[in-house]
């Protein structure tokens, strides 16, 4: 499995020749769309009305929403993020099975999910968790959020990227921030990845929470 980041929450996950795409960026964001064959598209934020809502590439499956999902063998199930969301939008936490890895997706959660929610987020082993402070969870938040579920590995969005026209925080602050909740658990990484390249049994051997972060 390879694992490439496009900035905010847009995410490339490659098994073989099967892609997955998570929440491509609009151009208002300042930020440009990946543009490559994709068989799956995720989006973790849908506004109202979902008719208006664009299919980037008409050969993929544009998922979003809570729902039980099976594409090429891709196991996929979306969890609806309800205090979040309104009558404008709705926001999905997804659980993503591929090459026997669990991914979790928070997407644009801005707050502690609630216990039944969170009772559905265990052995997960790669967590996608924003970092850049507000609009989105505040890092202090997300910290606590990382022990709770304690995954394998963390990979932080939404950070301040070279080109985003919107306000966040640099990446350092979440760094501080999970480093300070977690001395002894966490090794950080002191600079950004290309990518990553994960296989089940990389993951079998650790054993404390590592934070993958990847450069856009």
């Amino acid at each position: 499995m390879i694992i490439s980041f496009y900035g905010e929450g847009c995410f490339k996950i490659q098994s073989g020749e099967k892609n997955i795409l998570t929440d491509p960026p609009m151009a208002s964001s300042g930020l440009t769309a990946p543009r490559f064959k994709t068989d799956i598209i995720l989006k973790t934020l849908t506004p109202f009305p979902i008719s208006d809502q664009p299919i980037s590439q008409s050969d993929s499956q544009l998922i979003y929403g809570p729902g039980e999902y099976n594409v090429n063998n891709i196991k996929i199930s979306g969890i609806k993020l309800a205090k979040e969301s309104s009558k404008d939008f709705f926001k999905t936490i997804y659980l993503v099975e591929m090459e026997s890895v669990k991914l979790c997706f928070l997407g644009h959660i801005s707050q502690t999910p609630e216990p039944d929610t969170l009772e559905q987020l265990e052995e997960i082993d790669i967590l996608f968790i924003p970092a850049g402070g507000k609009p989105f969870m505040e890092q202090k938040t997300a910290a606590q959020l990382i022990k709770q579920i304690n995954p394998k590995i963390v990979i932080p969005s939404f950070f301040k990227i070279p080109g985003l026209k919107r306000p966040a925080d640099d990446l350092k602050i979440f760094m501080e921030e999970t480093n300070g909740q977690k001395k002894e658990s966490i090794k950080s990484l002191e600079k950004l990845q290309e990518k990553l390249t994960i296989k089940k049994k990389d993951l079998e051997e650790i054993n404390k929470t590592e934070i993958a972060a990847l450069k856009a």
